[in-house]
């Protein structure tokens, strides 16, 4: 059903008549008992109901998990184009479970002995205006308990229609504070034991949906926390199965402190003068089940009329039970008995003061706590410990803090939380202490100084001759700073936040360059649909807007075209899209915000559009402006329609095609191969250029021995080094996520290094949609040069080229220099994955190399690779390489100029 309005008439028929066998068959799942879109759906295929039924899927597409919701005492989902009246009460009317409340914590805060509860809450589908007039409520209860109200105050939150990735529907009005005054949870003036959950009461159409507030995955709102009460109570806050609640504890004993006495660790002990009295502590490796009990003695000096003071000895060598530096982080689980025979878990005081004491083989004994306010003890590898943080005047971070292990080797890596990009920084070590500053809006990224990348970035330490991240040492935050958190600083047009994730494991957060207006689904539907035909219909800019890779580097034949027209002296601005500031532009060009409200006017107004990839469904040139189409590669890989009947296939997108591609007033085709291709994969009506890529001129520019020797310094490569380039493409069935890539990694880095390391440099240049961290990299061997601006630079300094199936093997046979194919799954790959448009196997201008050892040794004997190669080379070089004259650039300015005149011409 998904692409039925891409079917032709005789399949739809079909369909919908196998439907109605389908629906009408025993054991078939009801219409009723679906989802409420899937109801409509399938109500509609079994009435034969065509149109509707396609006006349904096409609004789906569009709002793949959101509906309009209509009726303010009985509601009913509401379908654009389709009329409710004509569908049954049954199919369309909607049940309170099809109206969940979505709740969730932002930020738990302890202020003046109240807890501040800060989130968003919104009935789905349903925005506050569509909800009634009716309040929210919240209130606290316990098992077996009454309701003890709490305030609620609304609040504005535009996170709440960022978060629910939905464009249809505004739920910024779904903010809310709320605040828990424990003296409440008294019972006739004193502490009781007890757990309270929250509950909100969100309205809707015909009454009210109950929810519960769940957590958020870091900082306050994603763990629990624990607040001395008085009186000899604490209040824990936390969430039990991703809900929030409070607890009242009224612990009999608490461990108060703690230090390493000789080879023992002693820890000290209150509880309430005259209450029950402690005898042991018993402590459990985690996953065992009875332990050893260690004694409590009291310590009558220290103790007063609030408080017995108590003391218990606990062997280091019972707690250092690890094998090897390597093993996992061991736990013991502390439990406190008293003389009544009852025990508790052991918890620590407010304000408790965590330690550590080195062992040998590189482990260490820490005792500390967590959310909850337990007892933590472990036996782990060492690790680095944050006691200092602070951010600076000049918008640099201070982090400072200890270290038992050997701290001189170390160096301080920032690594992203999701991409895996590295930065390392250097730290000053003295004696058992570390310090290292960050400056996150100025990291140093070859020769460009850029702001750290959006998300979170965890510390580490690491040896600085380690091979990989595999023996990072992890930087967490002191427990008792816990409360710091988070650190905010605004610089050069970011937020940078520091806060934390597994209650300790601390991160700094680098904020979006969008402000809140730009950001989400819904925004940017806005900006499409309203903003972006508003800024059409204003006057013309004598402006070029160039976008290579979704604004993720200033390269490729966008940036060939732009250096043609500033050669040619035309009187243009030059407005480049870059995502995420992430791209260093040269003087002269501004840089302009992948999606901004800025980016949307250019592309409206500016006279010429020049592009590498697509810009979406949505986009329609208007009259006046050329809008060319350069691509990006020289296709081996079956692409577009091209993949009709295969798995690969989108046809929704093939079906937009002709669409997109009836926008561009020409397209760059770079040889004789791909220009049919071209026509036929991406539905081109229009004029094709064949002209050659304008990225490949840099082969015949007079000055790319400079370029050469400029990037070469810019790398830090040793004068007299080979230069061998690995450019892999990713591999479709090796994923993270939908759009994230792992590394295939079949080449033995380590071999390569121990064959090629006196001569040769190995540079590695990971596909974008590959996440993972290249082993070896800046240990003077391997270079990952996945970041590097412009792969086109690099074919200047490769003496070699690796790949497999990318089309870079096009762009590089420009250069005449020798290629190796690591082509290890070719029949999985070509059979399986990706059909080919030729016969690779006959036409590949170098050896198919199937293992590591075979691709060393291919290295090593190139010279003989070459002359081996060489008619193949030739062939290839005449087959995809023409036009390659050093004026492909030249031709598709002067056609850019000659559809859409310049200025004052």
């Amino acid at each position: 059903m998904r692409f039925l309005p891409e079917a032709s008439e005789e399949e739809r028929r079909d369909f919908l008549g196998r439907a109605a066998d389908f629906l009408a068959s025993p054991g078939a799942v009801k219409p009723d008992k679906l989802p409420p879109l899937a109801r409509v759906k399938w109500h509609l295929a079994r009435e034969g109901r065509l149109e509707d039924l396609l006006t349904v899927l096409r609004f789906e597409r569009e709002n793949p998990s959101a509906f309009p919701v209509r009726g303010r005492l009985r509601p009913y989902l509401a379908i654009p184009g389709v009329s409710a009246r004509a569908l049954p009460s049954s199919v369309v009317r909607l049940c309170p479970r099809e109206m969940p409340a979505r709740a969730r914590a932002t930020e738990v805060l302890w202020r003046d002995g109240k807890l501040i509860v800060r989130g968003y809450a919104y009935v789905q589908n349903i925005p506050g205006a569509a909800a009634g007039p009716m309040p929210r409520l919240a209130w606290l209860r316990r098992p077996g308990g009454g309701r003890v109200p709490v305030r609620f105050r609304a609040e504005e939150a535009s996170r709440a229609t960022r978060d629910s990735k939905q464009a249809l529907h505004n739920y910024d009005d779904a903010g809310f504070e709320i605040v828990i005054d424990p003296e409440r949870l008294r019972t006739r003036g004193h502490w009781k034991a007890g757990t309270w959950g929250l509950t909100l009461a969100l309205p809707r159409p015909g009454g009210y949906v109950p929810g519960k507030v769940t957590r958020g995955d870091i900082g306050s709102a994603g763990h629990s926390q624990a607040h001395d009460l008085g009186g000899g109570a604490r209040l824990v806050a936390g969430f039990a199965d991703d809900k929030f609640q409070v607890t009242v504890d009224l612990p009999e004993a608490e461990v108060a402190d703690q230090a390493f006495t000789g080879d023992v660790l002693r820890l000290g002990l209150r509880s309430p003068a005259g209450g029950k009295e402690p005898t042991g502590l018993r402590v459990v490796r985690k996953g065992e089940k009875t332990g050893t009990v260690y004694a409590v003695r009291r310590d009558e000096a220290a103790g007063d009329g609030t408080w017995a003071r108590w003391t218990v000895d606990v062997p280091q060598a019972d707690l250092s039970v690890a094998g090897s530096e390597r093993d996992k982080t061991l736990d013991f689980i502390a439990t406190i008995e008293f003389t009544d025979g009852s025990s508790r878990r052991a918890t620590v005081i407010d304000g408790f003061a965590p330690g550590r004491h080195p062992r040998p083989h590189g482990r260490e004994i820490a005792v500390t706590t967590d959310g909850p306010g337990l007892l933590k003890l472990h036996d782990r590898a060492r690790q680095a410990v944050v006691d200092t943080l602070r951010w600076t005047g000049k918008g640099e971070l201070l982090i400072e803090g200890s270290y038992t292990g050997p701290g001189d080797r170390m160096r301080f890596v920032l690594r992203h939380g999701e991409r895996f990009e590295e930065h390392l920084l250097p730290l000053t070590w003295n004696d058992g202490r570390f310090s290292v500053t960050v400056a996150p809006h100025r990291m140093t990224t070859y020769d460009a100084v850029l702001s750290l990348r959006a998300g979170r970035w965890y510390f580490s330490l690491r040896d600085r001759d380690a091979w990989g991240n595999a023996a990072d040492v992890p930087v967490k935050l002191r427990a008792d700073l816990i409360g710091t958190l988070p650190l905010r600083k605004r610089v050069a047009g970011r937020t940078y936040t520091v806060n934390r994730r597994f209650f300790d494991r601390i991160f700094l957060g680098s904020g979006p360059v969008l402000s809140g207006e730009e950001r989400g689904a819904y925004r940017q539907r806005e900006l499409r649909q309203v903003h972006f035909p508003r800024f059409q219909r204003e006057p013309l800019r004598d402006a070029v807007f160039y976008n290579s890779f979704g604004g993720k580097q200033f390269s490729d034949s966008p940036r060939a075209i732009h250096e043609e027209l500033v050669r040619r002296g035309v009187e243009v601005e030059h407005l480049w899209s870059v995502a995420d500031a992430q791209v260093s532009l040269p003087p002269g060009v501004r840089p302009l915000e992948w999606h901004s409200r800025e980016w949307y006017e250019a592309l409206a107004r500016s006279r010429y559009v020049v592009t590498n990839v697509g810009l979406g469904e949505w986009y329609e040139r208007r009259d006046g402006q050329c809008v060319v189409q350069t691509w990006h590669g020289t296709p081996l890989k079956k692409i577009g329609a091209d993949l009709l009947g295969t798995p690969k296939a989108n046809p929704a997108y093939i079906d937009s095609l002709p669409h997109r591609f009836r926008q561009f007033d020409f397209v760059v085709s770079p040889n004789a191969f791909t220009t049919p291709i071209m026509r036929n994969a991406f539905r081109c009506e229009g004029e094709i250029l064949e002209s050659g890529y304008p990225r490949n001129d840099i082969f015949h520019r007079e000055d790319r021995d400079k370029t050469a020797q400029r990037v070469r310094a810019t790398l830090g490569i040793p004068e007299g080094r080979k230069v061998v380039l690995y450019a892999p493409t990713w591999r479709d069935d090796q994923r993270h996520t939908a759009s994230k890539f792992k590394l295939d990694l079949q080449v033995d880095l380590t071999a390569a290094r121990e064959a090629l390391s006196e001569d040769h440099v190995f540079l590695f240049r990971k596909h974008p949609k590959i996440l993972d961290a290249v082993p070896g990299a800046g240990q003077g061997f391997v270079y990952d040069v996945s970041a590097y601006p412009d792969i086109a630079e690099l074919y200047l300094i490769a003496d070699v080229l690796i790949t497999d199936y990318s089309s870079v093997l096009f762009d590089y046979a420009h250069s005449g220099r020798p290629m190796l194919f690591f082509t290890y799954d070719l029949e999985h790959y070509r059979d399986t994955l990706r059909g080919f448009y030729f016969d690779f196997t006959e036409k590949a201008p170098g050896p198919l190399i199937k293992t590591s050892a075979e691709l060393i040794d291919a290295i090593r004997d190139i010279d003989r690779v070459r002359t081996e190669y060489a008619g193949k080379y030739a062939a290839f070089v005449r087959d995809f390489c023409e036009p390659s004259d050093g004026l492909a650039t030249a031709r598709v300015v002067d056609r850019m100029l000659e559809i859409v005149p310049p200025p004052g011409a």
